[in-house]
């Protein structure tokens, strides 16, 4: 199913072992995202389970270790990756006559898992773009948001926390907004770990996704806060691998805590200056401090800074956001390219843009050559293959140079889109 990624991606898809910590208690299993089990006298708890396709290579790891029966799972939140690989549990709980686990997730959770069946295709046409790269050519729906667990303990929005306990261990389950509004996170005391979802994916922050609704930036950062207080020796993040020692990990949510207060407060600031966004955006580019830029738990392999700024302009501001009111109701893109060719003829259009790409301004090539893309003649062939022939090369060249994994697939789909037109041009 999974087909090769990037280097930088291979750690947070957990193409690496799984492994057990404290006394072998707790086993740590990465699948495309990572399961936590905790191993106790009565029984195990389970922290998240992975997409439906790893479900069985995520419980033979945890059988490999334990036979006990799941006596609760916890969903971090609803993504298709956290919360669907339940069915070798449950086929083995039939089997054996045990009980059914309790589940636990927020009650947004369950608003969740409706809105999928809702937007059921939506979501399958999303997610096949955003992961264009490891699920390329799979054939019908990766996921189905009709194969849901049903959550039996909810915790309601007026509730921040909620604790049992099992087998002489305490867990101590909270709720945190930060990726989702339905994220919870998981302290387990005597194993001095914590679980962390999504709420850290050993990258940038996956606030912004160009795919997805709204994240919530500050919030984050005081979820990261409010964990650093536990001083855990183990966190468990939603992606990527164990973070182990507790200056470690003391660092890791003590870095993500600042870059997400910074870049709230820094988009704020322009905000009450009266600031519209392309404005916000390349100041916020400019004054990206070198210790972010270059901490390893903040890498821009799947979360970007350049996302981040747009989560919290939107945040708090509306869609008509560059102050210049011919963008309030535009005319169609096709239209206004074919003015700009009534002004100048496709060749020049071309020559400048082969001169842009000439002095690596790749960004401002692309803007012109879809003046020629969108606003020539259809039966003008040769100006269109040209044009596309261009563009297809920079946006290859883009993709080389583009640390972002979903930056890249949004590339290499253009890219695509293009050769798929070549091919019925030429």
């Amino acid at each position: 199913m999974v087909r090769k990624v990037s280097d930088g991606m291979s750690d947070f898809f957990g193409w690496f072992p799984s492994t057990t910590f404290e006394n072998n208690t707790c086993i740590f299993a990465s699948n495309f995202a990572n399961t936590c089990a905790f191993d106790t006298k009565e029984g195990l708890v389970v922290f998240d389970v992975p997409i439906r396709q790893f479900g069985q290579k995520t419980f033979d790891e945890i059988r490999k270790i334990t036979d006990k029966p799941v006596k609760y799972v916890i969903f971090s939140h609803g993504h298709f990756d956290h919360a669907f690989g339940y069915e070798p549990f449950l086929e083995e709980i039939k089997k054996k006559g045990w009980d059914m686990p309790e589940v636990i997730a927020h009650e947004n959770c369950v608003k969740r898992f409706e809105k999928y069946e809702i937007l059921d295709e939506y979501h399958d046409w999303i997610n096949k773009q955003q992961f264009s790269s490891v699920f390329k050519g799979e054939k019908g729906s990766v996921v189905s948001a009709r194969e849901i667990l049903d959550p039996t303990i909810i915790l309601k929005s007026n509730e921040s926390s909620y604790s049992f306990k099992l087998g002489e261990v305490n867990f101590e389950v909270y709720h945190d907004i930060g990726e989702t509004d339905d994220s919870i996170w998981l302290w387990v005391p005597e194993k001095k770990t914590i679980c962390a979802g999504d709420l850290m994916i050993s990258s940038f922050p996956n606030v912004g996704n160009p795919f997805k609704v709204q994240r919530y930036p500050k919030d984050w950062a005081i979820a990261m806060e409010k964990m650093r207080e536990k001083n855990a020796e183990y966190l468990a993040p939603g992606h990527g691998r164990l973070i182990e020692g507790s200056e470690n990990v003391r660092d890791a949510l003590s870095i993500t805590a600042e870059v997400m207060h910074f870049v709230h407060d820094e988009v704020v600031k322009r905000l009450n200056e009266g600031k519209w966004f392309e404005q916000i955006y390349h100041e916020m580019l400019a004054i990206y401090p070198y210790k972010f830029k270059n901490h390893k738990i903040l890498r821009e392999t799947y979360g970007s800074y350049r996302f981040a700024i747009h989560a919290v302009y939107r945040l708090y501001h509306g869609w008509y956001d560059s102050g210049n009111p011919t963008d309030l109701f535009p005319a169609k893109t096709a239209d206004i390219a074919r003015e700009f060719l009534k002004l100048n003829n496709e060749k020049s259009y071309f020559e400048h843009a082969n001169k842009l790409y000439s002095e690596g301004k790749l960004q401002l090539a692309l803007h012109i050559l879809d003046i020629i893309i969108k606003g020539t003649d259809e039966r003008n062939i040769e100006v269109i293959t040209d044009a596309l022939k261009l563009k297809l090369k920079i946006l290859k060249q883009k993709v080389k140079e583009e640390s972002n994994f979903m930056a890249e697939n949004i590339m290499e789909n253009g890219a695509n889109q293009i050769k798929n037109r070549l091919k019925k041009l030429i």
